[in-house]
């Protein structure tokens, strides 16, 4: 093979491998990738939707049935409640008034036996040795029937408090003579027999007409063969079964014994290799319980059309989203082309780049976006660093201006002092304003107070002042109470104090006058500080709230121009001080701040700088 040729085959194969590697295109991407989420989410809709109609259908069997359930309790629970209140009135109303010495209970018996015979088939009283007392229609007694060996007769002696309902049974404790046997359910009670005024113990039994329940029960069984329900007692023993025969001669079988321990409800099980819903409801009284079979064959032979149906439903929606993706995945994919290349030329450092505007209204808007991002960014970083910058220089400012050593050291002085003089009351006092005055300064690190705490410092502040200056000036605070629960900056009052005293009546021999006073105008309030001092000259007032260099010598430290721009930084540039003096006349500095009521909500969104909405 010549060298030509080797070249060939390389230029063919590197040409296959970039074909082979090249990227997909943004449509393919889309295509694909919008057709695999449709095919997964119309999968998982269409079982979605089964599994909702299949649950729905379950739920409503289980409702129906539960409803079914309820019905046919209560008719089984009237009959019963009925058969208890025959027992009930041949006990307190028939036995116990009677003396079997001297009086016979056949006439009351009889009484109540002809009002309730359609659901009677016999009422009888034993003594505890099994001996009859009284018995209608029929007290003629058969001679081989052991009484005291009877179920019936057991329970009642040996749980003389409750009333016991037997299984069904045929009675033949009497001769009838129409020589008919009657199944019956027996109720049989301990009772209390008089006899010459002796109490002894019997036995009260009831026979109820088993074909009374059968009624209620067969009732409950019409409608579709594969579902029925039947009556148990508390230990599994069938009382009524659609298919009873048929279990007596061993050509059926259920799951009595373990339907017996299910608690009230549905529950799943196994028999006999069906599943099946059994729902359990058990009747007062007795203990019995009715339980329905379902077996759940029932709901897929129901479900049958609804499956497919969704298949159907799935199929056609699929095809649908298949062709719609195609579509839109093309009309999407060339104006993202064309501004993926416009991002580009960004991307290489071109602040200015020409961004492709076009194609639908999302992606010309992006374009749009883009197009101006770069300097919205800068000026967005440029005011965030002078926000920050000023912020961070206010609360600087406001944390130096909390203390002053010079007032701090010349209290303490004044305190110790105090204290070699023996002037106790005195150093108490000067001790309790300072701390009062330096916990609110310190306000837990916030810097948004109420207005009343602003002047709760400002008057400890003038508390130690007046005792360190010997009351040489008069103070007084006229504040309207609306504006105590407003918001403030803290720690504005105090400096205007300091100022007053330092530049106005330090140096008037006990002339001084200091007035503060706070009230609100529309929406905005106010609080003045007057003095009655030196004044300052015009042209200074103008320079007080400009920027300088001007070193104070004695005063806050901070001063009013620190004051004016701490309000303004927090509440807006209409904000701030006001300043008015006149040379020997003295000097008014009014703080402006907006009507504000001080809430926790206000106090936080002040502090993290927010506007007002």
């Amino acid at each position: 093979m010549s060298l030509s040729n080797i070249k060939d085959k390389i230029r063919e194969l590197t040409a296959y491998i970039r074909k082979m590697t090249k990227p997909h295109s943004i449509q393919m991407t889309i295509s694909i990738s919008f057709t695999i989420l449709s095919i997964c989410s119309m999968a998982f809709l269409g079982v979605t939707l089964y599994r909702q109609f299949s649950n729905r259908a379950e739920a409503m069997t289980i409702e129906s049935t539960g409803q079914l359930l309820n019905q046919t309790a209560i008719n089984l629970e009237d009959y019963l409640r009925n058969m208890r209140r025959i027992s009930d009135t041949m006990y307190y109303s028939v036995i116990k008034n009677k003396d079997l010495a001297s009086d016979t209970m056949d006439e009351e018996m009889n009484l109540l036996y002809e009002a309730n015979k359609d659901n009677l088939i016999s009422i009888a009283c034993y003594t505890g040795e099994g001996q009859l007392v009284a018995a209608v229609p029929v007290a003629n007694e058969k001679s081989q029937v052991n009484i005291v060996k009877q179920q019936w007769f057991t329970d009642a002696v040996g749980q003389m408090e409750n009333l016991h309902f037997s299984t069904p049974h045929v009675q033949n404790l009497f001769g009838d003579p129409s020589y008919r046997y009657y199944w019956v359910v027996s109720l049989s009670r301990a009772v209390e027999l008089t006899s010459n005024g002796t109490s002894t113990l019997g036995v009260l039994l009831v026979d109820m007409n088993y074909n009374s329940i059968e009624q209620i029960l067969k009732k409950a069984n019409v409608g579709n063969s594969s579902e029925y329900v039947y009556l148990i007692d508390g230990k599994g023993e069938i009382i009524y079964h659609p298919r009873q025969k048929l279990i007596y001669t061993d050509l059926y079988q259920e799951n009595n014994i373990e339907a017996a321990g299910y608690e009230d409800g549905s529950t799943e099980e196994i028999f006999q290799g069906e599943k099946r819903l059994v729902t359990v409801k058990t009747v007062s009284y007795t203990g019995w319980k009715i339980v329905s079979v379902v077996p759940m064959s029932s709901f897929d032979m129901g479900m049958t059309g609804t499956k497919y149906f969704v298949i159907m439903l799935v199929t056609v929606s699929m095809l649908a989203v298949i062709l719609l993706n195609q579509l839109v995945s093309a009309s999407i994919a060339m104006p993202l082309k064309k501004l993926n290349n416009s991002v580009k030329e960004w991307e290489t450092g071109n602040m200015n780049p020409s961004i492709y505007i076009g194609g639908s209204m999302e992606v010309e808007h992006l374009g749009c976006t883009l197009r101006s991002t770069v300097e919205q960014i800068r000026q967005l970083m440029q005011d965030i660093v002078v926000e920050q910058e000023e912020k961070r220089k206010s609360e600087l400012d406001a944390l130096q201006s909390q203390i002053n050593p010079h007032f701090l050291y010349n209290t303490l002085d004044s305190i110790v002092w105090m204290i070699e003089g023996e002037r106790y009351e005195d150093a108490v006092f000067m001790i309790t304003q300072l701390a009062s005055l330096f916990r609110i300064s310190l306000s837990r690190g916030k810097t948004v107070i109420s207005v009343e705490d602003e002047l709760k410092h400002a008057r400890n502040y003038m508390n130690i002042q007046k005792v360190r200056y010997k009351n040489i000036f008069e103070v007084r605070f006229d504040i309207d109470p609306e504006i105590l629960q407003c918001c403030t900056v803290k720690l504005v009052v105090q400096p205007l104090l300091e100022n007053a005293i330092y530049y106005g009546v330090e140096c008037m021999d006990g002339d001084g006058e200091i007035d503060v006073n706070g009230y609100r105008r529309e929406d905005d309030i106010y609080i003045e500080v007057r003095d009655n001092g030196l004044g300052i000259p015009e042209d200074e007032v103008e320079q007080l709230l400009k920027e300088n260099n001007r070193v104070h010598k004695r005063g806050s430290g901070v001063g009013l121009l620190n004051v004016h721009n701490r309000i303004r930084l927090r509440f807006g540039e209409e904000y701030g001080l006001e300043i008015e003096s006149e040379p020997d006349e003295g000097t008014t500095v009014r703080i402006h701040l907006p009507y504000i009521v001080y809430t926790p909500e206000e106090q936080e969104r002040l502090e993290s700088g927010r506007k007002q909405l």
